[in-house]
């Protein structure tokens, strides 16, 4: 049976949470979607924004140089050379940087997945338009393996294709997807590959080793616990001399990734903080070790919620995922809830309301979940609580939701 870890604390024996700001008020089990930021790396951004107002014409001609070294303070995390790397508001941001600088292709198709996330996925769609093509979509099951994700995203390919979009992490199904097996497949072919890896900063130790893709993008303030606005686009291929940032800039002429560095008048303040919230938790525990801790509390939370909602239901809760992620797993609902995104937005803002906690709520084939994440600050009593307090309160809104 799989056992509560014990918390983790900070150096002087105070619990973890106590190095953020987040409201006692909330259990805060939604790490995923918008991060959480330690106080060190509040006060780092502050103290840069005080900074920058006092001599903004100091301030601005200087940024491009202190952004390339937190650019350079990135590429060491994420294990890639910096030359490789520059820095964009989020992964959404820099999938529009590709959608946007890709060179046009009339009539081409941009293969997606149907686990992919919907503003990403929004964007290949807008490219297709733009070519006078279309979006064709891989159905890939959640349970399937490695193997069988690889061959059904294979399987959408046509002599059309000009661009396949896969996520790293899917959001909405918590689940790796086989990214190593479609980069090598995707480069024998010659078809340029979009990596969406939003949420894979600080979830593995060496993310992109061995990897083949044209561009990787993933946020540093998901599990990094960066300051929000903060995210890596890598590139390795020859089409970094076609990407250029959203906003053209003093540096439109410079080689990637230099002109990423200057955007105007932009605050920047996240870029510079981000290695704060590296630095913090390596000194604290140490990622290796905070990635074990996330696994193991997840395992515990995936554990005792999933009994909670079979035991009330009568019918299984666990959830078949082919490549499971360790700090973020899946609990099916009771029937009725959440069929929908609309719906498992509705239900995210009426459990923070009513339940005083911060859970996401997914939808995936007309099936709702809850996405449990964990991190650092989190312990086993805020699962147990949910389990407890919130599963009941949730079955009893389905049955409401029935009965009307």
């Amino acid at each position: 049976m799989t056992t509560a870890p014990s918390p983790l604390l900070l150096p002087d024996g105070r619990p973890a949470a106590q190095a953020w700001t987040l409201s006692p008020a909330l259990r805060h089990l939604n790490h995923g979607s918008f991060g959480a930021v330690p106080q060190v790396a509040q006060l780092e951004q502050q103290r840069l924004r005080a900074e920058m107002d006092r001599a903004p014409v100091v301030w601005f001609p200087a940024l491009p140089r202190r952004v390339a070294e937190a650019r350079a303070v990135v590429a060491d995390f994420l294990r890639v050379d910096a030359a490789d790397l520059a820095l964009v508001p989020n992964a959404s941001g820099g999938a529009s940087v590709v959608y946007g600088s890709l060179p046009a292709r009339p009539g081409g198709e941009v293969l997606v997945t149907d686990h992919g996330y919907g503003a990403v996925t929004m964007g290949a769609q807008r490219l297709a338009r733009r070519w006078g093509g279309s979006v064709r979509t891989a159905r890939v099951p959640l349970a399937a393996t490695a193997e069988q994700a690889c061959a059904a995203v294979l399987a959408g390919i046509t002599d059309r294709t000009a661009l396949i979009v896969v996520d790293h992490i899917t959001s909405a199904t918590a689940r790796w997807m086989p990214v190593a097996e479609i980069g090598a497949a995707a480069r024998r072919l010659g078809i340029p590959l979009l990596i969406d890896g939003a949420h894979v900063p600080g979830l593995a130790e060496d993310p992109l080793a061995g990897l083949e893709f044209d561009v990787w993008v993933g946020n540093l303030h998901k599990f990094g616990c960066a300051p929000r606005g903060a995210s890596a686009l890598v590139v390795r291929s020859g089409l970094r001399d076609e990407l250029h940032p959203l906003i053209d800039s003093w540096a439109a002429e410079a080689p990637f990734p230099e002109r990423f560095d200057t955007q105007g008048t932009i605050d920047a303040t996240s870029y510079l903080a981000a290695p704060a919230s590296l630095a913090f938790v390596e000194r604290t525990w140490g990622w290796r070790t905070a990635r074990g801790y996330l696994h193991a509390l997840a395992d515990y939370a995936e554990r005792i919620v999933g009994e909670a909602v079979t035991a009330l239901t009568g019918e299984s809760a666990a959830v078949d995922v082919g490549m499971p992620v360790n700090a973020l797993r899946l609990v099916r609902l009771p029937a009725g809830l959440a069929g929908t995104r609309v719906e498992a937005d509705a239900l995210r803002d009426r459990a923070a309301a009513e339940l005083g906690v911060e859970v996401a709520f997914t939808s995936f084939g007309g099936v709702g979940y809850v996405r449990l994440s964990a991190h650092v600050y989190n312990t086993a009593a805020d699962y147990e609580y949910f389990a407890d307090r919130c599963v009941p309160a949730l079955l009893s809104w389905a049955r409401s939701r029935a009965r009307s």
